[in-house]
């Protein structure tokens, strides 16, 4: 269970954190420019091993956009634009399920900054893409690992389908994003709050057949990333669509996220993993930070608005002081230690990882609250 100590001086130890995020940003793209990492092998970005798939390439440019925001500075905001603009050709790519990750990140902040109907169109349109993923016979959409699988991953980018039928008023887009979001609520949280990666289908029957993992430990264990990306997607669209079944579950997979991970609120990365098998998951208590700030708004529950608000607090506050953060270590290309990306297939393990970067600094900027006026 997370231990809920002092938060004393962590606002300082926050901005800190946030203005080394920011000198790694910088010297990466300094160092190998228009290269879009995914993940670390011994602290450098560029390597030779496998990506599994193309899903990452929004989270560089989203953490410029942020930094754009946070600092008034024009030299981030082109820098940002340089990242975005080669990513528009995705907003028709029907090879992955993770469209959200890639435009919310980036032309949506983009197109909060400036107004620009233009880039909103974009986001409109890869929301449109997505969505093409829907499966009837079930009222799922599918992952990229084949029609019959439903990936949990997927519910922390239905967002930008919400966000495209909101803008459009397009039913249809409404109708898929709902049955997806219910489904997955439905067949991969369970009732404890925990969660599975990975769902299978029967393609002829629409049947679900049964809960399945790519990267968990078991089939019936917790991924903690998987757990992370649950609680982001459901307060993401509650925050969108206001539907209290999907703060009711965002609330269950925290609940259990805060009695289940370490004092520290670094978790494993499979909270079922055999203790002496047990790896900390960093990036899975960055994006868990991330949700928890935004559902303590969202909430009517004073009281669990408070627990969700000091725990993502405290986890930051672990997060962003070595040994997790990559200050303490000379010549460490990322910002944030200990993420793993493919644990069964030896991929990115005890790297920085794309993913926990980006939403590190998204909770570190919801930490901070607006940035004072210069």
């Amino acid at each position: 269970m997370i231990e809920l100590t002092s938060l004393e001086g962590s606002r300082e130890v926050y901005q800190a954190a946030l203005d080394f995020a920011q000198r790694q940003v910088r010297a990466t793209a300094e160092r190998d420019p228009g290269f879009y990492p995914m993940y670390t092998e011994q602290g450098r970005w560029r390597h030779g091993k496998a990506a599994w798939t193309h899903w990452c390439d929004g989270f560089l440019p989203g953490m410029m956009w942020i930094f754009a925001k946070r600092t008034g500075d024009p030299e981030w905001a082109e820098l940002a634009e340089g990242y975005t603009t080669p990513l528009e050709h995705r907003k028709i790519d029907r090879n992955v399920h993770d469209l959200g990750f890639i435009f919310l990140s980036t032309y949506h902040r983009w197109h909060a900054l400036t107004g620009r109907t233009d880039l909103d169109q974009i986001v409109v349109q890869a929301g449109r893409t997505l969505a093409l993923r829907f499966k009837e016979k079930g009222e799922y959409m599918s992952s990229f690992m084949g029609p019959e699988s439903l990936f949990i991953d997927i519910m922390a980018n239905v967002g930008i389908i919400f966000y495209a039928a909101l803008k459009t008023g397009d039913e249809g887009l409404i109708d898929v994003a709902m049955k997806h979001s219910l489904t997955t609520r439905r067949v991969l949280i369970r009732g404890d709050g925990s969660s599975s990666h990975e769902g299978i289908y029967d393609l002829d029957t629409g049947e679900f057949l049964r809960q399945s993992t790519q990267q968990g430990w078991r089939s019936d264990s917790c991924w903690a990333r998987g757990l992370a990306w649950a609680i982001y997607g459901f307060t993401s669209a509650y925050k969108l669509v206001r539907d209290p079944r999907f703060l009711q579950t965002a609330e269950l997979c925290s609940d259990y996220f805060l009695e289940h991970v370490p004092p520290s609120g670094v978790t494993p990365m499979d909270f079922d993993s055999p203790s002496a098998e047990r790896r900390d998951e960093s990036s899975a208590s960055a994006i868990t930070a991330a949700a928890l700030l935004r559902l303590a708004k969202l909430t009517p529950d004073r009281a669990k608005g408070i627990l969700y608000d000091q725990a993502a607090r405290r986890v930051l506050l672990t997060l962003a002081q070595p040994p997790y953060l990559a200050s303490g270590t000379p010549g460490w290309e990322g910002i944030l230690k200990e993420g793993i990306y493919h644990l069964n297939l030896g991929l990115g393990v005890g790297e920085s990882v794309m993913w926990g970067e980006y939403f590190f600094v998204e909770a570190l900027d919801r930490a901070l609250g607006p940035a004072a006026p210069s």
